[in-house]
């Protein structure tokens, strides 16, 4: 019984571990290995160079400047993000009818690729002529059009990335912010009642709040970790014929511009990816650490 228990244990696991192994940590191990070497137009090179690509890459001020547009974009997509999603959860819990439907319609957003999110925004919303849905509105003010992704002063493109983002991503945690408050015990409620506290940012501040800490700590932990990973909306959003602008360019434009551009530099853009992996786990448990995750409340 126990070996043929063991027999059906790999039957369901195996395919899954193997794709696993093979397009996940394969991948991972040989880019790691390629950030040892000059391999410019190979997977397979010869010269070791050591550490020199990780020492070009934080040489490189186009690298660092791309770290500082995340740093740019993770301070005002983390908390708008964290504010709108918990405000969505809240409202959407207080409704007494159609519930299931307002939970669908926030969430539906998040069934969308990036890909087309960010195509409509370009195209339809934040058009740079006067047909666009943004500038028509403007229009109506007696406003002149704005070329919402070329100008730089004021950074209007920002306004056009971080709208799509939100938009996609709102509905997500929003579901996680639900998952949450349906879990506090209605009877803290009513003990707060009993006891005359105001209904309102009270017993938001002294009871949803604190009930809500371990969901809260895991939707900043995925959103810090997500905006990390921008690339979609960024590309899609930026570039165009002739390539991508100069300015806001997250680290994974550009290491795909360093890895599969004109130069293909794969050693250099390995040892990127190695560089922000590392900046990715760091960050991650530095916050887990601070807000304490994993740990009891008298700890």
């Amino acid at each position: 019984m126990r070996h043929r228990r063991a027999l059906w244990f790999w039957v369901f696991v195996g395919p899954f571990a193997a794709g696993l192994a093979l397009f996940t940590y394969i991948p991972l191990l040989w880019s790691v290995g390629l950030s040892f070497f000059d391999a410019h137009n190979t997977v397979t090179p010869t010269h070791f160079v050591g550490l020199d690509n990780y020492t070009a890459m934080l040489r490189d001020g186009a690298f660092t400047g791309s770290l500082r547009t995340f740093l740019v974009f993770t301070a005002f997509i983390v908390p708008v993000t964290f504010a709108l999603s918990l405000a969505l959860a809240l409202m959407v819990n207080r409704v007494r009818r159609a519930r299931a439907f307002f939970r669908s319609v926030f969430f539906l957003p998040a069934a969308c690729s990036y890909v087309v999110a960010a195509l409509i925004w370009k195209m339809s919303i934040f058009n740079g002529v006067r047909f666009g849905l943004a500038n028509t509105v403007l229009g109506w003010f007696g406003t002149d059009p704005v070329a919402w992704l070329s100008t730089t002063h004021p950074p209007w493109y920002w306004l056009v990335i971080v709208t799509v983002r939100l938009w996609l991503q709102a509905g997500f945690y929003m579901i996680l912010f639900l998952a949450g408050l349906q879990r506090i015990d209605p009877v803290l409620y009513e003990a707060a009642d009993v006891d005359g506290a105001r209904p309102g940012w009270t017993v938001l501040r002294h009871i949803t709040l604190p009930q809500l800490r371990a969901t809260s700590v895991a939707v900043l932990l995925l959103l810090v970790i997500n905006a990390f990973q921008a690339f979609d909306e960024f590309y899609n959003l930026l570039s165009d014929a002739r390539g991508y602008p100069p300015y806001a360019r997250p680290p994974l434009v550009y290491l795909y511009y360093t890895a599969l551009g004109q130069g293909q530099n794969l050693g250099l853009g390995s040892a990127g990816a190695v560089i922000l992996a590392l900046i990715i786990a760091i960050v991650t448990v530095g916050q887990a650490r601070w807000l304490r995750l994993g740990q009891s409340e008298g700890q």
